[in-house]
């Protein structure tokens, strides 16, 4: 008695990863992060240097309601949740963030994303006008 074409045909097995972790896919763009010092002398208004950190692909996430409102609650306009490969250096809400279109966004929030493989983070972004969020 035949099963059917799965039986005759070989066994799909799918890339190893540890303990069956979804696979992220990075496919919507590119992220530069930028770290942001200080290059004012001492006792002067500062003036911010970026300096590039790390560029990495990113997947575009939905921005749902509970964290929209809980931003608007911090006045603070979120516009974009993006997720990225987690990178060997840490990325920091102080840090800078420029899309493939050039806009640069300020980091609100980085979140470190369970069960997915590769290891990733979320990162929120916010409005960055003139060093303010408006």
């Amino acid at each position: 008695m035949t099963r059917g074409w799965a039986t005759m045909a070989r066994p799909w097995k799918a890339p190893r990863r540890p303990e069956h972790k979804v696979t992220q896919d990075y496919n919507d763009g590119t992220l530069t992060v930028y770290r942001v010092e200080d290059e004012a002398q001492p006792g002067y208004l500062p003036q911010e240097k970026l300096t590039k950190l790390v560029k990495l692909p990113y997947c575009q996430r939905k921005l749902g309601l509970y964290r929209y409102y809980q931003a608007k609650q911090n006045q603070t306009r979120i516009q974009r949740v993006l997720r990225v490969p987690q990178p060997p250096m840490e990325i920091t809400n102080r840090d800078r963030a420029e899309t493939e279109d050039g806009k640069i966004y300020r980091i609100d929030l980085v979140q470190t994303v369970p069960d997915v493989w590769p290891p990733s983070l979320d990162l929120t972004l916010a409005d960055y006008t003139q060093g303010v969020s408006p």
